[in-house]
């Protein structure tokens, strides 16, 4: 049997297609004998509006796209996850595309969106994470978002009135050597990041500021950047531990760096937190369930997801919206830091 269209309705009920989607949506009065008409048809065959004819109706296709730089990274799928739930609350889904780090991939996705004519777009990392980002490559993004309502997470670009929403870094790297100090550490070590990008720098001013507030001096020689990944955080604690003095405490940029440092500490036979205390970033999944457990900052990922999905409803809706939004980082204390020996 032949699927009933809107169409169909509108003909039988002798009105308008628009007539039949002021009732269906509500949006405009209608005189009530063809209400009544238009409803009775509705029920009678069961009439159910499908995505593709409310798109039609109500110019909105309810997909949001996200496009993010790393899925193998836990951060994002727990960002992810926050997106999801609050999108699925307004009845609406999203279209994901992974750039690889891509700012190729970044353009053509975004490209793919309008074609899909998505209500919204959550963009995260990328070249919105570059300290200095190519003109043509942010006017580009400033062009979608005059189009197409676009929230960026964690990230921004300069000279931009782009809306934001992200978890304070800054903060959440003073807790993190806060803790350290007040157990005890006065030579801290930093490592991980890419020094090109704004999440690394950010972290690096704060670790600088934190130190001095708290009295002490940084090592030049302790302050080695180098990428967000594992093979990262294992090549520069092998690099600390190869130099004649040590820090006692390290902060690592993100939680796969402090996993990587404390895998070669143990390997080199050191015992964490006994010989040197570790403090990661992000409180990734597998933060908990890492030996030791790992003493970390959480940017709230689930919530920073939630966050930037009402903001873009808020945006879609036509409502007024902050330029930033900011939410505050948590110190998650475990096994990975403790004071250091006497």
């Amino acid at each position: 049997m032949r699927q009933v269209t809107i169409y169909d309705i509108a003909k039988e009920a002798e009105v308008s297609i628009s007539t039949v989607s002021r009732v269906i949506n509500d949006t405009a009065p209608v005189k009530g004998s063809t209400r009544a008409k238009i409803e009775e048809l509705i029920q009678k065959y069961n009439f159910q509006p499908n995505a593709m004819a409310r798109g039609l109706l109500k110019n909105e296709t309810g997909i949001i796209g996200v496009i993010v730089p790393d899925l193998t990274n836990p951060f994002f799928p727990e960002v992810l996850a926050g997106v999801e739930h609050e999108a699925m609350q307004s009845g609406h889904t999203f279209l994901l595309s992974n750039t690889i780090g891509d700012y190729a991939k970044e353009s053509e996705y975004l490209s793919i969106m309008r074609e899909k004519r998505v209500d919204g777009i959550i963009f995260m990392g990328g070249r919105i994470n570059l300290k200095h980002c190519e003109e043509h490559l942010a006017q580009e993004l400033v062009q979608f978002a005059n189009v197409i309502p676009t929230v960026l997470v964690n990230g921004g670009l300069r000279g931009t009135d782009l809306i934001r929403v992200a978890a304070d870094e800054s903060a959440g790297t003073a807790l993190a050597v806060q803790h350290l100090i007040e157990l005890g550490h006065t030579g801290i070590g930093f490592i991980g990041g890419e020094v090109h990008m704004t999440t690394t720098s950010i972290k690096l001013r704060a670790f600088r500021k934190a130190m001095k507030d708290g009295g002490l001096k940084v090592r030049e020689e302790w302050m080695l950047p180098d990428s967000f990944s594992i093979d990262s955080g294992k090549r520069q604690m092998h690099h600390l531990l190869a130099m004649k003095e040590r820090p006692t405490a390290v902060f690592c940029v993100n939680d796969y760096t402090a996993i990587g440092a404390i895998k070669a500490a143990t390997e080199a036979g050191l015992s964490i937190p006994d010989d040197m205390s570790v403090v990661g970033f992000d409180d990734i999944p597998l933060a908990h369930h890492f030996i030791p457990e790992l003493t970390t900052v959480s940017q709230q990922a689930n919530e920073l997801g939630k966050t930037a999905v009402n903001v873009l409803k808020a945006m879609m809706n036509k409502e007024k919206v902050k330029k930033l939004t900011t939410l505050e980082p948590q110190l998650i204390v475990r096994q990975s830091a403790r004071s250091p020996r006497k």
